[in-house]
């Protein structure tokens, strides 16, 4: 899970009676923009929503070091026109729209996702919020037009919260 705001990436891991727990968090050297999500390509805004990691976006030989795909634009993305491509997470410590962390964090995370894919999983879950979707930050942001994409942003949010099981995105 990404949280723009506070510029964290966390890391959970299923355990096994098969709920998620988290694992490890790591702090976000830079993204791009403003919170909010991406619109269209070259707008320099980095993705928020729900998005699936599969092996095929995975990156070993990316020019910052090690990346994988963000996935976006997902189909609720494409369905309301929204355009981007290239919208990573990766090493290097730079952005224009991706999620760049330090080269020994994204080593730590690269692994772990591709171990993820080795161990069976045919995709990682990757969400991404403006920030803690809490009530409290919601009404801290509630002249933001962005409110309603937020408020089904919440949903997920809140059913991975509640069962520390992996929303279904549709």
């Amino acid at each position: 899970r990404i949280f723009k705001e506070s510029s964290e990436l966390e890391v959970w891991k299923r355990t096994a009676s098969g709920g998620y727990k988290l694992f490890a968090s790591y702090e976000i050297c830079a993204w791009a923009g403003e919170l909010g999500p991406k619109f269209k390509e070259g707008d320099r805004q980095s993705p928020e929503g729900f998005y699936n990691i599969t092996p095929a976006l995975m990156n070993p030989n990316s020019n910052y070091y090690l990346a994988f795909n963000t996935g976006f634009p997902n189909k609720f993305d494409r369905v309301n026109g929204r355009t981007g491509s290239l919208l990573m997470v990766h090493g290097d410590c730079s952005s224009r729209g991706c999620y760049s962390m330090t080269d020994e964090a994204m080593a730590e995370i690269y692994a772990i996702v591709r171990e993820s894919f080795k161990g069976g999983n045919a995709t990682v879950q990757l969400q991404i919020f403006p920030f803690r979707m809490t009530l409290y930050n919601l009404a801290r942001n509630a002249s933001s037009e962005h409110q309603p994409f937020w408020r089904m942003l919440k949903e997920g949010y809140d059913a991975f919260e509640t069962t520390r099981q992996v929303p279904a995105v549709v």
